[in-house]
């Protein structure tokens, strides 16, 4: 069974940082893509990054875009995302995905609980 952890999230002030980690397990993800996802209240979930867990290039919403850095661990296998000069506007809920297909849309095979992450101002 596929399970994905989330774990980091909490409260950090304008300008901090962040980092986020998902530990994956129940299969081997050496051929899937991961991402990162986050929704806001009110808002629809939208991507943030993502990543083949072979390596290769990363992508990143423009919104983020310099500022969070997705990495992974293999012997860990973990998924990380570095979230630095964090913006009230960043404040969600944030999801770790896993999928065959890399894609920036929600059509990920398998999500996780995911993790708070608020900024203040």
């Amino acid at each position: 069974q596929v399970q994905l952890v989330e774990s980091g999230g909490g409260l950090v002030q304008a300008g901090g940082s962040l980092r986020l980690s998902c530990a994956a397990s129940g299969r081997t993800f050496s051929s899937y893509a991961m991402g990162w996802f986050r929704q806001a209240p009110g808002k629809e979930r939208e991507f943030v990054a993502a990543m083949r867990w072979s390596g290769g290039s990363t992508y990143y919403a423009d919104s983020v875009k310099g500022r969070f850095t997705i990495s992974r661990d293999n012997a860990k296998n973990t998924v990380y995302l570095q979230m630095n000069s964090l913006k009230p506007e960043d404040t969600a809920v944030y999801y770790c995905a896993a999928d065959r297909i890399l894609t920036t849309t929600l059509t990920y095979d398998y999500w996780g609980q995911g993790t708070q992450v608020t900024v203040s101002s």
